[in-house]
């Protein structure tokens, strides 16, 4: 399984998206866009969108925080 969330310190959903998924005990790697360019350009190129957050689990992308799309891309 592969999670990466695209983050920033400041945002409030990026922040409950984190917190879903800590207490599922999914593990993801977490990028500050803010701070990392390169993955800020990365998150732009699958997703399209310059807000965050944006999930990007098991190759499905996600932007905003959705449970049920998050649990739902999990299962596959």
């Amino acid at each position: 399984m592969s999670v990466v969330v695209y983050s920033t310190p400041s945002c409030p959903y990026c922040t409950l998206a984190k917190k879903y998924l800590n207490e599922k005990s999914v593990p993801y790697e977490d990028y500050d866009v803010s701070r990392d360019q390169v993955r800020a350009e990365e998150m732009i190129q699958k997703s399209g969108q310059m807000g965050v957050p944006v999930l990007d689990v098991n190759g499905r992308i996600i932007v905003g925080f959705s449970p049920a799309a998050i649990e739902s891309a999990l299962k596959v």
